[in-house]
């Protein structure tokens, strides 16, 4: 019975995988086909293909984590670490906030301090407050979604199965691995299996140690430091705020910043990206040891 138990978490995460994957790329150019159709003048009609398998992705992930919950035997929202908000929960909401906002706004002012990076001459003041409002937009929902999936899910998934600690490298792994997906164009016509065939040009970055390290160790760590927080505490608010400070500067600094003049891509301060350098590192192996350190500990509510 304990056999069954433990297989049957992996079975319900690997079904999960092939309808998002698979299920995604097949549906990617029928959703550029309407678009093409309906809307062929809009911005969205103009992006290339590879966008439209990402929102494909996304949107089948996005539909499939209650099924996925249920299959695993969640039954409510506070069997992933979404408890009713009290003044603890929103404490932990922003104490995650405000050590990832601080992590990066470090890793910022350093590679601006190095002229690894300009500020945008063409930001104006409109355009700033835009800016900051749709990233700050875009950190609260990508942040509340990863986290039940990723770690409410995924996470509390694996760890039903394994050991807590190879359960959280693994989903971390997964994470980065999801969150590693490049750019990646086909030049013949979009056609029914245009996704399938883009999706290892998507993953070829895993081919180039270059672009591999540190970004992939990077990613992965962000997701060490998520599913520890998630692992600490039992509900998803600190992590909820971690991620939504990382997003944030994400998000805001491409359209905060340009590349220098030379346009020399520095191999420890990484490129507009922001993840992809060895300093983005180092900042994060000091917000674990951050972490680690802090007195968290599981709620009364998560506990229950």
């Amino acid at each position: 019975m304990k056999a069954n138990a433990n297989q049957h978490p992996i079975r319900s995460l690997l079904f999960f995988t092939v309808v998002v994957f698979i299920g995604g790329a097949l549906m990617a150019p029928w959703l550029f086909w309407v678009v093409q159709h309906f809307a062929p003048d809009s911005h969205l009609a103009h992006n290339p293909f590879h966008r439209f398998v990402n929102r494909s992705l996304l949107t089948l992930a996005v539909l499939s984590i209650w099924p996925l919950l249920r299959s695993l035997g969640a039954t409510s929202w506070r069997d992933v670490g979404i408890v009713k908000p009290g003044k603890l929960q929103w404490k932990l909401l922003l104490g995650g906030l405000a050590l990832s906002f601080g992590s990066l706004a470090l890793v910022v002012a350093i590679v601006l301090a190095a002229h690894g990076s300009q500020l945008n001459p063409e930001l104006t003041a409109k355009k700033l407050i835009d800016d900051v409002v749709a990233a700050a937009g875009t950190a609260i929902g990508v942040a509340i979604i990863e986290e039940i999936l990723f770690r409410g899910a995924i996470f509390g998934a694996l760890r039903k199965a394994w050991d807590w600690r190879a359960a959280l490298v693994l989903s971390s792994m997964v994470y980065a691995i999801v969150h590693f997906m490049q750019s990646a164009d086909i030049p013949e016509p979009v056609t029914w299996t245009s996704g399938l065939r883009i999706l290892p040009l998507m993953l070829r970055g895993f081919g180039n140690v270059d672009v591999l390290i540190p970004a992939f160790l990077n990613l992965t760590l962000i997701g060490i430091l998520l599913g520890l927080a998630y692992q600490r505490t039992g509900t998803l608010y600190f992590s909820i705020g971690l991620h939504a400070g990382w997003i944030f500067w994400l998000r805001a600094y491409g359209n905060f910043t340009r590349p220098p003049a030379d346009h020399t891509i520095h191999r420890f301060l990484g490129t507009q990206k922001l993840v992809d350098g060895w300093l983005t590192l180092c900042v994060l192996v000091i917000t674990l040891i951050i972490l680690i350190s802090l007195p968290l500990g599981k709620t009364k509510e998560s506990r229950s």
